[in-house]
């Protein structure tokens, strides 16, 4: 480790970090091959510890589990000022990066212990998904009601996506095949080609039919183009013109940039759930490896509680 021999033991704080430093990038790059803005990353990092040692002028290699909790939590904090609070994600990616650090140490012998070990970052927050109201829902399909090609194809689009719950890249992945109109339903390529049915329903399937016969032909120009959803340019829609598309329906519909194409996934699991659909068979629908991805469904809005309250507490409901 070159860079420490710059730096003896009894160097000032601040100098013997920035040794330190240099000795754990130098790892990084040439043992352990990480690319350039990865290094960039753990070097941002790892200055701005830096910062918080000098400041109080402490020394990395003399630090107690304590000090880096505060440290953390100043991130979590922020300074009210020019720093905002810190995320989560954020603090458990500089928590990481500081277990590495101080590994790197301990197998250098510059320290006996792991300050590290016994720090609790903060968990991830589970953020709750964007999710439409049944009336928001039926406000979109009806605002793409006309008898142009790209109305015919965007409407079966929104049908599909808001009928089945199909991701982005699920959507624009569907070819001809992948749909059967005569028995409804559909197959769908999920996260690791992994192939599941679902159920097409009479809408779904009525504007995809629709758009069949009188949108599509007008957007083929190749006779191989085995695409189901068309640019147009002929050629299969991509998950950019998706979104473009999901984007541009929402604005027109009155949603303004509530949406994206996921929104209607969300919307779709949700709805199913608040009409007494079974978790397992919502799960199948989605193509969820695990059932607890799917459990965040099952929230209930603010609104829903309250009206829920209202109408079932005795105490709640005025004039009575």
């Amino acid at each position: 480790m070159t860079a420490l021999a710059e730096a003896p033991a009894h160097a000032a704080p601040g100098a013997r970090f920035e040794a330190l430093l240099l000795d754990f990038l130098a790892y990084l790059e040439f043992e352990r091959g990480l690319a350039r803005n990865t290094l960039a990353a753990y070097r941002t990092d790892l200055l701005q510890y830096g910062s918080f040692l000098a400041g109080r002028s402490l020394d990395a290699t003399d630090v107690e589990s304590a000090d880096i909790s505060e440290f953390l939590a100043e991130l979590a904090r922020g300074d009210g000022d020019d720093r905002p609070p810190a995320s989560a994600a954020t603090v458990n990616r500089k928590t990481a990066c500081l277990r590495s650090f101080y590994r790197h140490l301990r197998r250098g012998e510059l320290i006996e212990g792991d300050p590290t070990a016994e720090l609790r970052p903060p968990r991830k927050g589970r953020r709750l998904p964007k999710v439409l109201g049944y009336s928001e829902v039926k406000k979109l399909l009806e605002s793409v009601s006309g008898a142009e090609p790209a109305d015919l194809r965007d409407r079966a689009i929104l049908e599909v996506m808001y009928g089945c719950g199909l991701r982005a890249s699920e959507t624009v992945g569907l070819e001809l095949g992948s749909v059967d109109l005569d028995e409804g339903f559909l197959r769908a390529w999920g996260k690791g080609s992994k192939e599941r049915i679902v159920p097409l329903g009479r809408e779904a399937g009525a504007a995809v039919r629709r758009y069949l016969r009188d949108g599509r032909p007008a957007f083929a120009n190749d006779g191989d183009e085995r695409g189901l959803f068309l640019n147009q340019r002929g050629g299969s829609l991509s998950r950019q013109g998706l979104y473009k598309i999901i984007r541009g329906r929402a604005r027109a519909g009155g949603l303004g940039d509530k949406m994206s194409p996921h929104t209607l996934r969300h919307s779709f699991a949700t709805h199913l759930l608040s009409g007494g659909c079974d978790l397992r068979a919502v799960q199948e629908m989605l193509g969820h490896a695990d059932v607890s991805t799917t459990q965040i469904y099952t929230h209930l809005s603010a609104d829903e509680i309250k009206e829920v309250y209202f109408d079932t507490h005795p105490r709640a409901r005025l004039g009575e």
